[in-house]
């Protein structure tokens, strides 16, 4: 029988291969896979216990706030502090950036703690994306100083995704044994799909080349997939090929998504799978973000459905 390994595992075998490594990195993450098993138990019982529905408060992006938000947010939140390894924490659902204060903390982490969680009513796969980069006298960097990123969705079956020196690895968790196994390694998207996922009810707000490539689209092989949760359809889209688009419209004319929770780790993770990802014509890991709660476009997957895309501009 082929030894399955673990993520933990997988992690401190990286390490070793650094000369310099203090056990920081792996600490840290081992933490975040932690938070991921606390929050994935909570999901998985979330119309048995009295921890679905609104929560009644608004976060600083002025999306309704889940109970499961809450829960997920103070989770990661807890888990990172104790690792005492992240100097800065910031989350999409805090209206600023904690510090920490912790002596010799080499890391900031961002995260969405429960992406998709308007879907968690009616059991629809959420996940949680998270982004770490060295701390730095500027509290918001590029998203090409991202040293990790990565995603878990709480699907059929539980998933830890993430991308670590230009490679990106799945783990899939096994409740038998308490553990994520290294189920997809080296993950790498293919040149091309034929899966284009865009929530197609705002086709008229849409700038004029996303409506151009939608009608293209329709007259080839193409098949519309959305899901509604960006970790599920940009997980998919990893795998199977496509693209995923969250333009600007005329409702929100800067985008919709989080430039430092969303955006850019997804965009470093499809990058190093070997897609690509644009704000508009240009790489959102290139954007200096300006505020901690700053929104972009997206059109991310595929190299060449990208590149199809932008030919319509």
């Amino acid at each position: 029988m082929k030894y399955a390994k673990t993520l933990t595992d997988f992690i401190l075998e990286e390490e070793r291969n650094f000369k310099e490594a203090t056990g920081s990195f792996s600490l840290l993450m081992l933490y975040i896979e932690q938070a991921a098993k606390v929050i994935a138990s909570h999901v998985g019982r979330s119309g048995l216990v009295d921890i679905i529905g609104a929560s009644g408060y608004k976060n600083q992006s002025n999306d309704d706030v889940q109970k499961l938000d809450i829960f997920a947010n103070t989770a990661l939140t807890e888990s990172i502090r104790a690792s005492k390894q992240a100097g800065l924490i910031a989350s999409e659902e805090m209206e600023s950036a904690l510090i920490t204060n912790e002596k010799n903390a080499k890391y900031a982490v961002f995260f969405d703690p429960l992406d998709g969680s308007s879907n968690i009513d009616v059991n629809i796969s959420i996940g949680t994306i998270f982004s770490i980069y060295r701390m730095n006298e500027r509290a918001l960097q590029k998203g090409i100083k991202q040293i990790a990123a990565g995603y878990i969705i709480y699907g059929p079956s539980i998933m830890f995704v993430y991308t670590c020196e230009n490679k990106v690895h799945g783990f899939t968790y096994d409740p038998s044994i308490g553990s994520f196994l290294l189920s997809h390694e080296n993950i790498r998207t293919p040149e091309k799909g034929n899966i284009y996922s865009i929530n197609e009810a705002y086709y008229n707000t849409f700038p004029q080349y996303i409506q151009k490539y939608v009608q293209y689209a329709k007259k080839t092989d193409m098949k519309l997939r959305y899901v509604g949760s960006m970790v599920s359809d940009v997980h998919r889209t990893l795998l199977k090929g496509g693209v995923f688009m969250y333009p600007q419209d005329t409702r929100s004319p800067d985008g919709k998504l989080r430039l430092m929770y969303e955006v850019n780790p997804m965009a470093l993770i499809m990058q190093n799978a070997g897609g690509m990802a644009v704000c508009e014509s240009s790489s959102p890991l290139l954007i200096q973000p300006t505020h901690l709660h700053e929104r972009q476009p997206l059109l991310i997957g595929s190299t060449q459905n990208v590149k199809d895309i932008l030919s319509f501009i």
